[in-house]
């Protein structure tokens, strides 16, 4: 989680309140969260996310096209290594924090940061989420898509679809001047629909000229907590779903402490994207 430190929005000196500063104050001097102006995107910082953006799509697709049953996740880490650095890209994952490979391969129940490796086989019914981060010119875009391996049972279908429709229902509660509570409150309680376990040791996070900003995005949550959320803002939404329990565990065999199982064992799904507050809503940069 980033720091807890209080942030304040600065007015530019000498210059008049513009639109954006009145609405931004108001909701400041009524106690709530609101962000600092360094959160706020300039266009050319925008249009670098997007590029960023751009190549991380490609990568997900290139794994959408050659995914398959017998194949490894390290052969998944090869395809998006490859297409990333052929486009002029970065694996943001590779050496981060000590992460051995380009990109997270969480299978079945591993909910998230799964690390490719030549043992893990495909197997007709898998579900697996595929989570890769770009580093282009500086700028960050992040996204995960879930993939299901040949067929699967029912039960394992539904939870790749709801998980997907709490990305969109989270979508649709990021409005201009909402809050990133609101957020997390419109994913829960789809889930909750479905008694599916929301996980709460995770969260969204702000990313463009970093990994991981602020703000911390929760998928759970109240309405009107958390940060303001403010046009020009660049934030990562991505709700990881149980099936069971919210609750997880690090694996004690990974030998790099990374990998996040659910706490029962039961399968988990994760979709994600980079957006962009805009005046109207959020604009989807990793499509």
């Amino acid at each position: 989680m980033n720091s807890k430190r209080k942030r304040k929005w600065s007015t530019i000196p000498g210059q008049p309140l513009t639109e954006l500063d009145k609405k931004v104050l108001y909701w400041q001097n009524k106690g709530k969260e609101v962000p600092s102006r360094d959160l706020i995107r300039t266009p050319e910082e925008i249009e670098g996310i997007r590029r960023s953006g751009v190549v991380n799509t490609g990568v997900l697709d290139e794994v959408a096209r050659q995914i398959h049953a017998g194949m490894t996740t390290l052969e998944i880490d090869k395809i998006c290594y490859d297409y990333c650095t052929a486009h002029g890209a970065v694996p943001a994952c590779l050496g981060y924090e000590g992460f051995p490979k380009s990109v997270c391969t969480s299978i079945n129940e591993v909910v998230c940061h799964g690390i490719p490796k030549k043992e893990d086989v495909l197997q007709e019914g898998d579900i697996i989420n595929v989570d890769f981060t770009t580093i282009l010119d500086g700028y960050y875009a992040d996204a995960s898509r879930m993939f299901i391996i040949g067929k699967t049972t029912p039960e394992k279908e539904q939870l790749v679809r709801v998980t997907k429709e709490c990305l969109e229902i989270g979508m649709e509660a990021a409005k201009p001047f909402s809050f990133v509570g609101d957020i997390g409150y419109a994913i829960e309680k789809h889930a909750k629909k479905y008694h599916y376990g929301v996980v709460r040791d995770l969260c969204g996070h702000g990313v463009g000229l970093k990994f991981h900003e602020l703000p911390d995005v929760p998928h759970f949550g109240k309405k009107g907590q958390g940060m303001l959320l403010v046009p020009g803002m660049v934030f990562t939404i991505e709700p990881m779903i149980n099936m069971g329990t919210w609750r997880v565990f690090i694996d004690e065999e990974d030998p790099y402490g990374w990998e996040v199982i659910s706490e029962d064992e039961l399968p988990s799904a994760q979709w994600e994207h980079t957006l962009l507050m805009a005046e109207h809503g959020v604009e989807i940069l990793t499509y």
